[in-house]
């Protein structure tokens, strides 16, 4: 989606921007390069998402980043009907995933019918524009379908 001009008003959506800081810009651009991004602590190793300044564990605040498998699974879900909003379509599933690498994510969920979902459903990490043109990750069925 590109920017707004005079000639093309803006997508009607109540959607906030992303608030990118120092902390969590990485995750931001991984993803528009199709990559999950988590970070880690570098004196510990403990794995945090969503980003932060401070290890919750050791209170260090030097990181580094690890790149996901993309792969995941299905921890809970809820599929949203209200209220709606322009830059989605409803119904709209989103849900909570543990990735192997030891940390969760929340993402919608894309391309997977609804009365299939479960808890302990294999799915993978893919990339997808959502509002203001702001690539994501989302949740979809493994490559060649099988879920």
């Amino acid at each position: 989606m590109s920017a707004p001009t005079e000639n093309t008003p803006a997508r009607s959506t109540t959607v906030p921007h992303l608030v990118v800081t120092q902390d969590n810009e990485f995750f931001f651009t991984a993803a528009a390069q199709g990559r999950l991004e988590i970070q880690r602590c570098t004196s510990c190793e403990t794995l945090r998402h969503p980003p932060a300044p401070a290890c919750p564990q050791c209170r260090s605040f030097d990181w580094d980043t690890v790149t996901a498998s993309g792969r995941c699974t299905l921890h809970s879900y809820t599929v949203i009907h209200h209220p709606q909003d322009p830059a989605f379509e409803y119904p709209l599933a989103v849900g909570l995933v543990d990735l192997p690498e030891g940390t969760r994510l929340v993402a919608d969920i894309a391309g997977v019918d609804h009365a299939e979902l479960r808890p302990g459903l294999e799915l993978e990490i893919g990339f997808a524009e959502h509002a203001h043109g702001a690539v994501l990750p989302q949740l979809r069925k493994p490559a060649g379908g099988a879920a």
